[in-house]
């Protein structure tokens, strides 16, 4: 069981994230994407799924957005309504889309048993409700959610207390952490390193892996706020194939930050995303979790693991 998994702190938990479909979708589409992704979620050999509840993020920054932003169906409405799944979901809840009377509904009728709460994208961003109180919320009215956070390895280059974050929101009742997509190794090792120097309650750290389609994408990913060494980009830029490249990139950056945590002593998983319609896409990030977990069994068979 997912829950048991991260309440033992079992290192290796491996989750495949994906979008809910567009809010404008007929029922027939949505049947029909429903049915389609259940049978790949039952090839999937994964602990569980995230579904996403998507927000516009354009008042983080003043550039212009790479894709217009498109409403979805709500996460736990697709979860319960389409995917016929025996997979364990983690349901996202973007605290700042509702007021306390809807938030307190949702959490009273939650679909799954786990959940990840995410605040607001900026300071400037309009928000019904704030992520502090979202915490209160649930201690009232779901204490028994198994409640995650949001880890972002990028602020930690900047301000050195994604740490400190992690500790506070634990104090909170977060019982793991999801991190934005990751594409800068430097800045994963080196908050793994000032969290296991950390005297505090740790919980499993789940890193974010997602594959490029494009280089528009990799726009994207940027506008995003996902760092991506100049590097790492001229090598994707170069690359004959850009898909096939972000993925085996993907795949060297998990298995060193799995082996680097093993050794600090810091669970640490994976969350493979798979956010693109395109069925070529969607196949990579299927061919990355299966890459990942395999990496994760190598580990386990060397007998490296954290428990």
């Amino acid at each position: 069981m997912l829950k048991e998994k991260i309440r033992n702190g079992k290192s290796g938990i491996l989750l495949y994230g994906i979008v809910p479909p567009k809010i404008t979708s007929s029922q027939d589409e949505l049947e029909r994407l429903g049915t389609a992704w259940s049978q790949r979620l039952g090839e999937c050999e994964c602990d569980g799924i995230v579904i996403y509840d998507l927000q516009d993020e354009s008042a983080r920054t003043k550039d212009e957005r790479t894709f217009p932003f498109v409403h979805t169906i709500d996460p736990a409405r697709y979860y319960t309504q389409y995917l016929h799944t025996d997979k364990e979901a983690i349901i996202y809840r973007a605290v700042g889309k509702y007021d306390e009377a809807e938030f307190c509904e949702i959490l009273r009728h939650a679909a799954s048993g786990l959940g990840v709460f995410v605040g607001a994208s900026s300071k400037n961003e309009e928000c019904k409700l704030h992520l502090s109180r979202a915490y209160e919320i649930k201690r009232l009215v779901a204490p028994h959610l198994c409640l995650g956070g949001i880890c972002i390895p990028e602020r930690h280059e900047k301000s050195r207390d994604e740490h400190l974050k992690i500790a506070e929101k634990t104090a909170d009742g977060c019982e793991f952490f999801i991190t934005q997509a990751v594409y800068n190794v430097q800045n994963a090792k080196d908050f793994i390193d000032d969290y296991a120097a950390l005297e505090c309650k740790k919980v499993p750290i789940i890193f974010t892996f997602t594959p490029c389609g494009s280089l528009k994408t990799l726009e994207f990913m940027k506008w995003l706020g996902i760092s991506v060494p100049d590097f790492l980009q001229q090598r994707l830029q170069s690359s004959v194939d850009i898909l096939q490249s972000s993925t085996a990139l993907c795949a060297e950056m998990f298995d060193f930050i799995y082996k680097y945590a093993l050794a600090k002593g810091v669970s640490v998983g994976a969350n493979v995303e798979s956010v693109s319609t395109r069925r070529v896409e969607i196949e990579a990030s299927l061919s990355l979790l299966k890459e990942i977990r395999k990496i994760i069994l190598k580990h386990e068979n060397l007998g490296f693991y954290v428990i």
